[in-house]
Parts: C-alpha cells; structure tokens; sequence
C-alpha cells in the first residue's frame, strides 16, 4: 500500500490525475479481498490490481470514465457470467468499490496523511462508508491513527469535528491486529502496526530470514560481533545493523510489546547469553534455534542463573514450524511461517500453549 501510495502521489506531482480503486466491501467468492488497491492512469495504465479478469477491465473502464469528469462514486459487481477471470471460472462474489477521482495535487491531502500514517509504523485504520447514511453520503472516508483519534476526513461530515458516533461504533482496536471488515455499511480497514524483528545473528539463517522478513512486514534489526557478516552487502534491507557483542548491545537495545527476537547465532554459548538478555525483556515473541538437547542445557543454566521457569515457557525453542526443512533457505520459511502465525494469530499451530519443546 505504501508503495503504491508513493506512486500516486508522484503521478499528481507530476501534474497527471489518478483514479484511485478500493476495494471495500467484498460477499462471497472474490479474487481480492476489502484492502485490495488498483491506480488508474489516464492513458489507461494501472498499478496494483483487483485481481485480474474481466471484473478488474470493467472497473478500468468505469475509472477511467469517472477520471474524466465525475465526482467519486461507489461500483457494485457480481462477479456472475459477465465478470468471471479471464480463464473462464467465475467467482460468485460481490465487490463493492470505491472509484476515488483525484485530478490535482490539491486533492491528495488525505491520501498523503494517509501514507504519512503508513510510513510512521505504528499502524492506522481508514473506515469507508459504502452504503448511504443520514448525513453519510457513499465514498466518506476518515483516517484514525493507532490510537484511534481522527487525523483525516474526506468527503465526511464531522460530528465536533470527530467522526459521527455511526462511524466509531463499530471500530476495531488496532491492538487486536484486526482483519479489513464491513459492518452496516461502513468498511474498516486497517494498516497494522509494524514489527521489529530483532536478529541476533548475522550468519547464513539470519540472513536467508531477513531477505524475507521486510516483505512480511517486519522491520528487521541484525546483531552480531562480526563486521565481515553484519554489514550492508548482506543485509541490504536492514533497518538498522548493530555489530558488536551481545553483553555490548542487548542489554541497552529498547524491546518494545511488538518487538520480535529471534537468536540464531553461531554457537551455545551465544545463544545462552543472548536469551539471557532478552528472555525477561517484555518482547511479544522470542524464538531460538537449536536442538532439543542443546535448548534442555541452555534452559537448565538459566534455571540456575534465576530465570524462572514460567519465563522459559514462553521462549519458542526449537525454533520453526516443522515443515521438515533441510536447507538454509526451507529454515528461513519455517522460522517465519512461525512469525507470521504467532503474529497474525497470537499462537503458533502444533504447539501446545505456553509449554514449550525446551523440557522446562
């Protein structure tokens, strides 16, 4: 979304209007879900997409039209024999979009808080009304911030220059990590807040795992000693890259409720001193590689060092769902597909809650 906001907003700088398409109410079987964004260009160019098919040519069309003159408006498909994919298999569904006119820079103002928001991390949420209200035409859009206040309207009519009680009434909090849903005609859509991913080693797992992490939408921090493996030609997308020891950079690094660490250093001893600094930390997750039999020693040495048990237990060790990974690279697909589960889910499945493989 980030992205694509980029573009729009240098398509206006330029002086070339956008149509912007959002999918924001989605019924049944639909090749993109509410959240989906498609650009139209003037010369009939597009970025992003709706899914493809003939619906995606028809809301082109109908863009398009809408770019020429028109003010935004709201398009219902039924995706039956008119709208199937291009292949000939037919959805079913029901997409409503929003065809959103933008024709001067001057017009972008909710779009560019809208990427501001995005940029910032800490996450938004946009409500869309896609069905007409008293005092709510079709097409209104308020932007909250991640704590909910309203930091832009378009098309909205303000209540004491709040969003209308019909509009907050049904907002979901950002810290339950909610999927886009529509409720009595308004559309919610959230962008939720980014994830550090804190790498506490820089060798050939840590780095398959962040050349993928950033596009899974985790900000990606690596740790290690060594300059020849932490460094920018191996982690080209890190946010940030911190070399030095664990006992150096750990314990003054801020772990934060959505920080996410991850330890898979070169050996024992670093993995030991490294979920020593953080195990107690407050971190949402923290994960190490290992063996059953190396995780049972690390934890009995913590034991003795006064880590509690019930700390332990929160530690996800062996690290990874089991997918029966060999390489390096099928690794780094467990470890996320983890990530994202505990992420999305709040729990990883095939794991018994709050008992973990390490034996504690």
């Amino acid at each position: 979304m980030r992205e694509l906001l980029e573009q729009l907003l240098a398509r206006l700088t330029g002086g070339t209007p956008v149509a912007v398409c959002r999918l924001v109410e989605t019924r049944g079987s639909t090749p993109q879900k509410a959240g989906a964004v498609m650009l139209v260009f003037p010369d009939g160019g597009q970025a992003g997409t709706l899914g493809g098919g003939c619906v995606e040519a028809e809301v082109k069309r109908r863009a398009l039209a809408i770019l020429a003159e028109g003010p935004a408006q709201i398009v219902t498909f039924l995706l039956d024999n008119d709208y199937g994919w291009d292949d000939g298999l037919i959805c079913g569904g029901r997409m409503q979009i929003l065809v959103d006119p933008l024709r001067t820079q001057a017009d972008a103002s909710y779009y560019q808080r809208l990427h501001d928001e995005i940029a910032d991390g800490a996450g938004c949420l946009e409500a869309i009304v896609y069905e007409a209200k008293p005092g709510l035409e079709p097409g209104a859009s308020y932007l909250f911030d991640a704590h909910g206040k309203l930091r832009e309207s378009l098309r909205g009519a303000l209540v004491e220059g709040d969003a209308p009680p019909v509009v907050r009434a049904s907002m979901p909090s950002l810290a339950d990590r909610p999927r886009p849903k529509a409720i009595d005609g308004v559309a919610y859509l959230p962008d939720l807040p980014r994830c550090r991913l804190v790498i506490v080693g820089a060798g050939h797992v840590g780095q398959a795992v962040a050349a993928l992490a950033t596009d899974l939408g985790f900000d990606v921090w690596v740790v290690d000693d060594r300059q020849q493996y932490a460094n920018r030609e191996r982690f080209p997308r890190a946010e940030q890259i911190l070399v030095g020891s664990i006992e150096q950079i750990l314990p003054g690094l801020e772990i934060t409720s959505s920080t996410y660490c991850l330890i898979v250093t070169r050996g024992h001893n670093h993995d030991e001193e490294a979920l020593l600094h953080l195990v107690d930390r407050g971190a949402r997750y923290v994960g190490m590689i290992g063996s059953k039999r190396k995780i049972k020693l690390i934890f009995d040495d913590l034991l003795n060092e006064g880590i509690s048990p019930e700390s332990l237990s929160q530690v996800y060790a062996p690290l990874g769902i089991d997918i029966g990974s060999q390489t390096v690279p099928e690794i780094a697909v467990s470890i996320l597909a983890e990530l994202i589960a505990h992420r999305n889910l709040g729990r990883v499945p095939g794991r018994p809650e709050n008992v973990l493989a390490g034996g504690v």
